[in-house]
């Protein structure tokens, strides 16, 4: 498994997640989290042939990006300080 460190700097980019999320909310999440990748090598060799090399971008339905394309899901509400 690839392991990579955390990046701890205060970008905007960093947003704060909580720890316990409903069982939906967690299984959106990993769903649109699969569709981040490109189809696996083995799939343009089982559809296009051996000999053909073909960029596995052509039989990848859905690639989203989470610059281009956001889920619509909402924060969890958090109680207003007085």
């Amino acid at each position: 498994m690839n392991f990579r460190k955390r990046n701890h700097s205060n970008s905007k980019n960093n947003q704060i997640m909580a720890r316990y999320k409903p069982l939906a909310k967690k299984l959106k999440l990993s769903k649109q989290g699969r569709r981040t990748h490109w189809a696996p090598f083995w799939v343009s060799l089982k559809a296009a042939g051996k000999g053909k090399k073909v960029h596995p971008s052509k039989f990848t339905r859905i690639k989203r990006s989470w610059k281009r394309t956001k889920l619509k899901i909402t924060p969890r509400r958090i109680k207003k300080r007085r």
